[in-house]
C-alpha cells in the first residue's frame, strides 16, 4: 500500500514553531562552468574518454550545469557548494533506485574529483535520449499522467531503510512546507495586484498546516517537465535526481498542476492515491515554485510571465473545483 495517506490535519499547527522549520539561508553564489573546464577534468581525470567531444546541453538545470560527453555518456558539475552533497548521494543511491524502477534513470558511470580551478566533486553518467517533457510534444497526456504515476508508486515502494532524510542535501524537499512559507508570503507580496494573491493565500495556508506522519518513502523531489524526458510522444526517463531523499512524497504530487490539466490530472490521483491532505500539500508545492517563479519574472521583467501565470491559474481553477465539490458532499454526509 502507497502512504500518501498517513498525515493528520493538526489544528494546532498552523504557526510552526520556529524550532520546527529549517533555515535555508541565502541563495548560493554559483560558479560559471565552461566547456573548456569541463575538457580539462576529464583529460586530467578519466583520460580514455580524452578525445570525446563535449557540448553543453541545450536547457541547462540550476544545481548543475551538464555537457553531453560523447554520444553515451554526460558529464553534470554542480554550480555551487550545497548542490554538490548530491554528487555522493547520487552515486549511492541511483544504482539501487534504478533496477526497481520502470522508467530509465541515471546511471553513474564515474565520480570525478576537484582541482585547483574547479572546487566540487562531480559526476559522468550514460547519456539518456529524449526531449523534456511539454504539452506539444506529448502524444497522449492522459497516458503520460498514467505512467508517470506508475513510476512514483514503483518508487515509493523501494525499501527506504538508511535512505537520505530531508536536509540541505536537497533543500528540505519531503519535510514541512513551513521551510518555504517565508518566500511564498515574499512573493504573494510582489504579485499583489497581479493575480488573485487572496485567493493563493488561501491555497497556501490550507496545505501549509498539513504535515506527514507516516514512515518514510522514497520521492524525487524534483517531478519537472525539464526532469521528465520524453521519446516518440511517451514518458521514457526520469532524471535529476539532486533533491531526492526519504520522507513525505507529496512534493511529488506538484508536476499535477504545472504540467496536467483536469482528465489526466484526474488519472494521475487516480492511481497514486493520495489522501485530501496529500493532495493539498501537493498543490502547496506547486503553488510555492509558481509565486516564486512569477514573482522572479515580474520583477525582473522576465519573458516567461505570461506561461508562470498560466500554471497559477490552473493551480486556483483546480483548487476552485475540489473546494465546490467538497462543500456539495458536505450537505448529504449530514443527512
Amino acid at each position: 500500500m502507497l502512504r500518501f495517506g498517513a498525515c493528520r490535519r493538526r489544528p494546532d499547527c498552523r504557526n510552526v514553531a520556529d524550532e520546527e522549520v529549517p533555515e535555508l539561508g541565502p541563495v548560493p553564489t554559483r560558479i560559471e562552468i565552461t566547456e573548456e573546464t569541463v575538457r580539462r577534468l576529464v583529460a586530467a581525470q578519466f583520460p580514455q574518454w580524452a578525445d570525446l567531444p563535449i557540448h553543453p546541453l541545450a536547457s541547462q538545470g540550476w544545481d548543475n550545469q551538464s555537457f553531453r560527453l560523447g554520444t553515451t555518456r554526460t558529464a553534470r558539475l554542480p554550480s555551487a557548494e550545497p548542490y554538490a552533497l548530491a554528487v555522493g548521494k547520487e552515486r549511492r543511491w541511483l544504482p539501487v533506485l534504478a533496477p526497481q524502477l520502470p522508467l530509465a534513470i541515471p546511471v553513474p558511470l564515474a565520480e570525478g574529483a576537484p582541482d585547483r580551478s574547479y572546487p566540487f566533486r562531480w559526476s559522468v553518467y550514460r547519456w539518456l535520449d529524449g526531449e523534456p517533457a511539454s504539452r506539444e510534444n506529448i502524444t497522449d497526456l492522459t497516458e503520460f499522467a498514467a505512467a508517470l504515476a506508475d513510476f512514483l508508486v514503483a518508487l515509493q515502494r523501494v525499501d527506504p531503510t538508511g535512505g537520505p532524510a530531508p536536509g540541505l542535501h536537497n533543500w528540505y524537499r519531503g519535510g514541512t512546507l513551513a521551510t518555504y512559507d517565508g518566500l511564498a508570503r515574499q512573493a504573494l507580496v510582489t504579485l499583489e495586484n497581479h493575480c488573485h494573491t487572496d485567493l493563493a493565500r488561501e491555497i497556501w495556508e490550507t496545505a501549509l498546516p498539513s504535515r506527514w506522519e507516516g514512515p518514510p518513502v522514497w520521492f524525487h523531489g524534483d517531478v519537472a517537465r525539464g526532469n521528465l524526458l520524453v521519446n516518440d510522444g511517451a514518458l521514457s526517463a526520469v532524471i535529476d535526481f539532486g533533491t531526492c531523499g526519504v520522507g513525505d512524497p507529496a512534493c511529488d504530487l506538484a508536476i499535477a498542476w504545472t504540467l496536467l490539466t483536469d482528465e489526466s490530472r484526474r488519472v494521475f490521483r487516480d492511481r497514486l492515491r493520495p489522501d485530501d491532505d496529500a493532495w493539498d500539500r501537493g498543490r502547496g508545492w506547486a503553488l510555492w515554485k509558481s509565486l516564486v517563479t512569477c514573482a522572479g519574472e515580474l520583477a525582473e521583467g522576465g519573458p516567461d510571465l505570461a506561461e508562470s501565470m498560466v500554471v497559477l491559474e490552473e493551480i486556483f481553477e483546480e483548487y476552485l473545483t475540489t473546494r465546490a465539490e467538497h462543500d456539495r458532499r458536505r450537505p448529504s454526509a449530514r443527512r
